[in-house]
C-alpha cells in the first residue's frame, strides 16, 4: 500500500512539473502550430500578398505619375541617353545647353504621363497569382514581389507604354526637340551622325524607374510596421 501511495505521489509531482514547463512556453514563437493565434492560412497568405502588391503598386504609380515624379527626383530622373552623350557635350559646348535641358525635362514628363497605364496590368498580374507564387514571395528577399511583377508584366507594360510615350513625346514636342538637337548636332563639322530610338529609350527608363520605386515600396511594407496600412498586411508581414 505504501508503494502504491509513493508511486501516485511521484506521478502527481511529475504532472505538476510538466504543467509548469508548458506554462513557460511561448507558443507565439511557433506560428506553424495549428490553433495558435499567429498561424497563417493559405487564404491569409494570398490575401496579404495581394494587398501588399495593390498598396505598393498604387503608391509607386501615384508618386511617379505626378508632375515631376521622374524629373524632380534624382533617383528616377531620366537623363539624356548615355549612348549619345557626345551629342549633349558638343551642344553644350556651342551654347545650346537650354535646348538639352528642355529636352530632358519634357522627356521625363512623357514618362510621368505614361506610367499611370501600369495599374490595370499590375492588377491583372495580381489576380493571376497562385498560392505557390504568394508563398515564394512571402519567403523571398525584400524585392521578391517586384521580381514577380517584372517577370509577369514587363512585356505587356512595354507594349502599352511605348505608344503612350510616343504620343506624349509628340504632344510636349520632345520629338521636335530631339530632331532639333540632331539637326544642330549634325551641323557641327567632323561629327559622326548618331541615331537612337527615343521612344524605346524613354519607355525602358520609365519601366526601370517604376520597378525601382515598387521595390522601395515593397521593402517598406516588409520592414516598416507603419507601412502596413491594413489589418491583413499587419497579420501576414507582422508574423
Amino acid at each position: 500500500m505504501k508503494k502504491v501511495s509513493l508511486m501516485l505521489l511521484v506521478i502527481f509531482s511529475l504532472s505538476i512539473s510538466s504543467c509548469d514547463i508548458l506554462k513557460n512556453i511561448d507558443i507565439s514563437k511557433f506560428p506553424e502550430l495549428p490553433g495558435t493565434s499567429q498561424a497563417l492560412s493559405t487564404t491569409d497568405i494570398i490575401a496579404g500578398l495581394k494587398e501588399a502588391l495593390n498598396v505598393g503598386t498604387k503608391n509607386a504609380v501615384n508618386i511617379l505619375s505626378k508632375e515631376n515624379g521622374f524629373f524632380g527626383d534624382p533617383l528616377f530622373k531620366i537623363p539624356f541617353p548615355s549612348e549619345v552623350k557626345v551629342v549633349e557635350d558638343k551642344l553644350r559646348q556651342v551654347g545650346l545647353g537650354k535646348m538639352i535641358d528642355d529636352f530632358v525635362k519634357n522627356m521625363n514628363h512623357g514618362a510621368e504621363q505614361a506610367v499611370s497605364l501600369a495599374v490595370p496590368i499590375f492588377v491583372d498580374a495580381i489576380k493571376q497569382m497562385s498560392f505557390d507564387d504568394a508563398k515564394n514571395i512571402l519567403k523571398g528577399p525584400d524585392n521578391a514581389a517586384t521580381e514577380y511583377f517584372q517577370n509577369k508584366t514587363t512585356s505587356n507594360l512595354f507594349n502599352v507604354f511605348k505608344p503612350k510615350v510616343n504620343e506624349t513625346l509628340d504632344k510636349v514636342q520632345v520629338t521636335k526637340h530631339w530632331n532639333d538637337i540632331f539637326t544642330a548636332y549634325n551641323k557641327i563639322p567632323l561629327v559622326k551622325k548618331v541615331e537612337t530610338d527615343l521612344a524605346k529609350y524613354v519607355t525602358n527608363k520609365a519601366l526601370d524607374g517604376l520597378f525601382n520605386k515598387l521595390a522601395n515600396e515593397e521593402k517598406l511594407i516588409r520592414t516598416d510596421p507603419g507601412a502596413r496600412v491594413t489589418d491583413i498586411l499587419k497579420k501576414v508581414f507582422g508574423s
